[in-house]
């Protein structure tokens, strides 16, 4: 693997001259770079992978392609990999590379080479050391920037897609906020052209070759959300009520603001909310309410050495993204019942239940205790048909539960507490059907229409 420099070829070392020289095959990420016409004189017979740009769908799908195709090239041949800039920065597929040639008894051999950011080092003066300087990707600069002043060089900014994307990070820009366009460094149209922030995606039209390096933002993307983690740190330092609570301790507030988050809601409704602005504003005051919470079992967390608030996100980000394959993987889901079965299906394989209803808190409220059972039932494929739902909207389930409810209590009865029973003698008959499905090599839909039950599950 070859680094071909960040601009001409005189950015191209001996090394990596050598190395395609003495290559069986040479193959080139992409021919669009200033210095790739000098590998194609050298070897006329060198192939890029262009066309991948235009059939991959995605930059994981492309790089995956890639790497496959060089590494089975590589089992016969002595294979020379050139690409821009430096293997080792910003690249990657490389990245991917290095990933599966362990799996392919593939020895890589990786040739330094000068990359953009030496060259943009140079312009701005800087030592990225000293300042501490921090390097992102556009895609994701709203999330790896957060909380982070600066300064920051951004790389990857090839379309105005990517300038706007960076422009509309920050939700409140200063007046003051400034960034340095770097583009085609080492080239003769150079440009290092600083612009007000507003004007950032209105000065050049960026291609590959095109970065930006923000000296320092006054207000950062995710600036609130850092301010709010320590807040929370402060008074647990400082304030002898927050000092003195415990997650167990904090367990009835977080359900407390929970309910009041519900009440927002049904406010925030447009045919209940008198004065839409401030059912609003009470809304996003309640939310403020509960994310305080999870701050403060994060911050909890932290002090015991046990996770963090970044464990917190990374944790719900892994979760969504592998339990909605339907969006960042293979498979098809576009249906909302397709979606939820997939969720619980997976949710139970991660978790290695057992049982149709393990996980369900037996202490939960009977009529979401209920929900999450039917929610279940309908992912194993034994949900209500849609008859049964038929001419019922939310107000009529309200008017028919009032009723049940009116009835109970008026006969003396706990409605709540009859709907708990209820459950427990149908979490009992589904365990039942569970081992029958199992003894016999079934699944639980089809011992469900095997057994021909006298009475439905529901």
């Amino acid at each position: 693997m070859v680094g071909l420099g960040p601009a001409g070829a005189e950015h191209i070392t001996s090394s990596a001259i050598s190395c395609l020289q003495a290559a069986e095959a040479v193959f080139l990420r992409t021919r669009r770079h200033p210095s790739a016409g000098a590998v194609t004189a050298l070897r006329p017979d060198a192939e890029s992978f262009d066309e991948l740009y235009e059939k991959s769908p995605d930059f994981t799908s492309l790089y995956e392609e890639m790497a496959t195709r060089l590494l089975d090239r590589a089992r016969t041949a002595f294979v020379a990999f050139a690409v821009p800039g430096s293997p080792s920065v910003a690249e990657q597929s490389v990245v991917r590379l290095r990933q599966l040639a362990a799996a392919c008894s593939v020895e890589l051999v990786v040739q330094p080479a000068v990359s953009f950011l030496d060259l943009a080092f140079d312009r701005l003066g800087l030592d990225p050391a000293a300042a501490g300087l921090q390097l992102v990707d556009a895609s994701l600069f709203a999330a790896e920037a957060a909380g982070r002043h600066g300064p920051l060089l951004v790389s990857q900014v090839w379309s105005r897609h990517h300038l706007s994307g960076l422009k509309l990070a920050l939700e409140e820009p200063q007046g003051d906020e400034r960034a340095l366009l770097l583009h085609h460094l080492g080239l003769e149209d150079e440009v290092v052209l600083e612009v007000a922030w507003e004007e950032l995606d209105r000065t050049i039209e960026p291609d590959h070759l095109t970065s930006v390096f923000v000296p320092g933002l006054s207000h950062p993307p995710g600036a609130e959300l850092a301010r709010l983690e320590a807040t929370v740190s402060t008074l647990r330092r400082r304030c002898p009520w927050d000092r003195a609570q415990t997650h167990r301790s904090l367990a009835r507030h977080l359900l407390e603001e929970t309910y009041e988050v519900l009440e927002a809601i049904d406010v925030l409704q447009p045919e209940a909310a008198s004065s839409p602005g401030e059912a609003v504003s009470h809304f996003v005051e309640e939310l403020g309410d509960l994310l305080c919470q999870v701050f403060f079992h994060a911050e909890l967390g932290r002090e015991e050495g046990l996770f963090t608030l970044a464990d917190v996100a990374r944790a719900i980000d892994e979760k969504l993204t592998e339990r909605h394959p339907h969006v960042f993987g293979d498979d098809e889901g576009e249906r909302a019942d397709h979606v939820l079965s997939n969720w619980e299906a997976s949710k139970d394989a991660g978790l290695g239940r057992r049982h149709l209803f393990e996980g369900i808190p037996p202490a939960l409220p009977a009529l979401a205790r209920a929900e999450k059972m039917v929610r279940k039932l309908s992912g194993a494929g034994l949900g209500a048909s849609p008859g049964d739902r038929a001419d019922l909207d939310d107000e009529g389930l309200g008017e028919e539960l009032w009723r049940l409810a009116y009835r109970g209590a008026a006969a003396g009865l706990d409605p709540e507490g009859a709907l708990r029973r209820a459950l427990g003698r149908l979490a009992t008959r589904v365990l039942r059907l569970e081992q029958e499905a199992a003894s016999g090599g079934r699944s639980l839909a089809e011992q469900a229409a095997f057994t021909q039950s006298q009475s439905p599950l529901w």
